[in-house]
């Protein structure tokens, strides 16, 4: 009895350790999945911070960035783009009495009644911050302040602006002046958009011709000393393309600044910080997004929505497709993720007359930017039909040839097809016959040798009657 328990005992941890090494060897070839990754970001001082890929969109880094403050002179990139929307760059712009009174800080020290062309004015707003060029600008653009000030909110709200209310054009302090990182980078992206924009917003040094009031030029250099080195160049970064700087006592340091590399051009919002914060942040931050992420086009990567459902839509399959992806959108994604890593979807709440819908992509709970379903304005061919009262003769005539032909054809094809139907029929009866050629030969002799038997039969019984 021992030995049958001892037995079983091996026998019970032998099967517990075979289903033990099962689990193991099973828990080994279980498939790991990697998780959708986020690069970390770097460590910055600034309260409120933003970095915005201009292209897309694609916010990739963020601190506070919703939170209101005064922005101080970077209010100019809105002043430009207006300007820039709604007046021609050889209007002559007049100095005001209020322009000059009106506004202290920063300037180019202009006169009562001095004329500039806007050009000059806008040079001297971004490369200078001139806040009498910015007053003269407003009046001449929006005929008052007021007027101009209405402007700018109208196109902060077009924007998409969460968090902004404009009361002058230059940026010099007002409690109901303010704006947040997030809105400054929708309002840069919205004004490096413009040719003009990023001409001057790149330009390092400028010079302004002798004026009305002024027998001298005026010379400008860049305040942004990322771009240009105005006071020193320990800040100047490779692929700086352009911004424009801040600074009031209640606003502390504000600064927008655009860099461009390998593709992507990123936008950074600083605000609310104390020099030289705002050039060391950005620094970092751009270095971290460069490193980290890269810029994917979504015609040239895009798979899940073929050619093949637009190209059915096509008149007659003719292969020429109705719509088409935005060739020029794309999304932004993690070095370490490929773009069929990113999830897209379909919607439709933003159809137009260009448009069908909208491609748009996430991906680690990010937005990484969006693709329009653009139309393609494809032509249909028309078709003319011969029961129309208003064609010629001659055209009716055609019609009636090229109907003609068409039945024609259509008769050869039919009676071509009814004869190799026949002959098919034909050939399956003989090989059919051939196939069984000896069994019908066979049964022929049977019936044939039946018959003979019979008639023989049946003479025997009639003699066999007559004997009777």
């Amino acid at each position: 009895m021992r030995y049958k328990i001892d037995r079983n005992h091996k026998i019970t941890r032998f099967l517990c350790l075979l289903l033990g090494m099962i689990l193991l060897t099973g828990s080994m070839c279980i498939p790991v999945y990697a998780a959708e990754y986020w690069p970390e970001g770097p460590e910055v001082v600034s309260p409120n911070v933003i970095v915005m890929e201009a292209s897309t969109g694609t916010v990739l880094y963020d601190r506070d960035s919703l939170e209101a403050h005064y922005p101080a002179s970077i209010t100019k990139i809105m002043t430009t783009l207006i300007a820039l929307e709604n007046s021609d760059l050889n209007d002559i712009v007049t100095f005001s009495d209020a322009a000059i009174d009106n506004t202290e800080g920063s300037g180019i020290a202009r006169d009562y009644g001095e004329q500039m062309t806007m050009e000059q004015c806008l040079y001297a707003v971004m490369l200078a911050s001139a806040n009498e060029c910015a007053y003269a600008v407003a009046e001449h653009v929006g005929g008052t302040i007021e007027n101009f000030v209405a402007m700018m909110n109208e196109k902060a709200k077009e924007l998409g602006c969460q968090n902004t209310h404009f009361a002058n054009p230059h940026g010099l302090h007002d409690e109901n002046h303010y704006t947040c990182c997030y809105d400054m980078a929708l309002i840069a992206r919205a004004a490096y958009q413009n040719e003009t924009f990023r001409i001057i917003v790149g330009t390092a040094r400028y010079t302004i011709p002798p004026t009305n009031k002024h027998a001298e030029q005026t010379d400008l250099q860049n305040h942004n000393e990322m771009l240009y080195p105005f006071q020193t160049n320990k800040y100047v970064y490779d692929g700086c393309t352009g911004g424009k700087t801040g600074y009031t006592n209640a606003a502390n340091s504000t600064l927008v600044t655009y860099a461009e590399r390998d593709g992507m051009t990123l936008i950074c919002v600083v605000m609310n910080t104390q020099s030289p914060n705002q050039w060391l942040d950005s620094r970092n931050l751009f270095d971290y997004c460069f490193d980290n992420f890269q810029l994917f086009n979504i015609a040239e990567n895009e798979t899940n929505y073929t050619s093949a459902e637009q190209k059915n839509a096509g008149t007659l399959n003719t292969n020429e497709p109705f719509v088409d992806i935005d060739k020029d959108a794309g999304i932004v994604l993690p070095k370490t993720a490929e773009f069929s890593d990113a999830t897209s979807k379909i919607v439709y709440d933003d159809v137009t007359n260009d448009t069908v819908g909208t491609i748009e992509y996430t991906y680690a709970g990010h937005e990484v930017g969006k693709a329009d379903i653009v139309k393609t304005n494809v032509q249909v061919p028309e078709y003319k039909f011969s029961n129309q009262t208003d064609v010629s003769e001659e055209t009716q005539t055609e019609e009636a040839e090229h109907v003609s032909k068409i039945q024609i054809r259509m008769s050869t094809i039919i009676t071509v097809v009814v004869v190799v139907l026949v002959l098919l029929v034909l050939g399956i009866i003989i090989k059919k016959v051939a196939d069984n050629f000896y069994i019908i030969k066979h049964n022929f002799e049977v019936r044939k040798e039946h018959k003979r038997l019979f008639k023989r039969e049946k003479k025997r019984n009639k003699r066999r009657r007559r004997r009777r």
